[in-house]
C-alpha cells in the first residue's frame, strides 16, 4: 500500500468576489498562490499537486518551480467540490493520504502542514482538519479509506460533509492563521495592514 501523502492545492476558482484573478495578487513581494505550494513543497517534496481552472496559463506560470503535477479541472465553473474530485482521482492510485489546501489561505505554514501529518500516523481511516474559529477546515488531510467519497463531490459542495460525516475520525490541529482566507480585496488590505 502507498505510504506518500501529496499535497493537493486548489487554484481553480473564479475569484468571483475578488473581481480578478486574487492568486495572482501579491503578498510580501510574492503571488498569493506561491505561499501556499511553498509551504506544502517543504513539507511533501515532489508530491505537490495544483488544480487549476480559471486562468489556468496565468497560474501555472505563478507556480513555476513548485508545483509538480499540474491537473486541470475543465468543470471548474461548477465550484470546488469538482477540482477536489478531480485533484484525487489523479491520485487515488498512488496515495495513502491527501492534504487539501486552499490557494487562498497565505499564512498556512510548513510547520502547521507538517503537525497535520504527524497528527494523521498513517492511518487510513484518519482524517485530520485545521481547527480555527471553532470550526474544522483546510487544510485538510483525508486518509485513502475516503478517496472514493471525495471523487463523487461536484459543484460547490466541499468536503465538509464527508467531515461531518465522520466525526469520530476526526483529528484536529488548532491554527488560527488558518482563519484568513483572501475572498476581496478588502481581505488583502486587511492582511497588509498587520504585516
Amino acid at each position: 500500500m502507498p505510504c506518500d501523502v501529496y499535497a493537493l492545492v486548489l487554484a481553480a476558482g473564479l475569484s468571483r468576489r475578488y473581481g480578478s484573478s486574487k492568486l495572482l495578487e501579491e503578498l510580501s513581494g510574492t503571488p498569493l498562490l506561491r505561499h501556499a505550494l511553498t509551504a506544502a513543497q517543504a513539507v511533501c517534496p515532489g508530491k505537490v499537486v495544483l488544480v487549476t481552472g480559471h486562468d489556468s496559463e496565468d497560474i501555472v506560470n505563478a507556480a513555476s518551480g513548485l508545483a509538480d503535477q499540474i491537473v486541470l479541472n475543465g468543470e471548474y465553473r461548477s465550484g470546488i467540490g469538482s477540482s477536489i474530485a478531480r485533484g484525487v482521482s489523479h491520485l487515488r492510485e498512488v496515495a495513502a493520504a491527501i492534504t487539501i489546501m486552499l490557494a487562498d489561505q497565505p499564512l498556512v505554514t510548513t510547520a502547521h502542514i507538517s503537525q497535520i501529518i504527524e497528527k494523521w500516523s498513517n492511518d487510513p481511516d484518519a482524517i485530520v482538519a485545521t481547527r480555527y474559529s471553532g470550526v474544522d477546515g483546510p487544510p485538510v488531510l483525508f486518509g485513502c479509506r475516503y478517496f472514493a467519497q471525495l471523487c463523487e463531490l461536484e459543484g460547490d459542495t466541499g468536503a465538509r460533509h464527508v467531515l461531518l460525516e465522520h466525526r469520530d475520525a476526526v483529528r484536529t490541529v488548532e491554527f488560527e492563521p488558518a482563519a484568513i482566507d483572501i475572498d476581496t480585496p478588502d481581505d488583502l488590505k486587511a492582511l497588509l495592514s498587520q504585516r
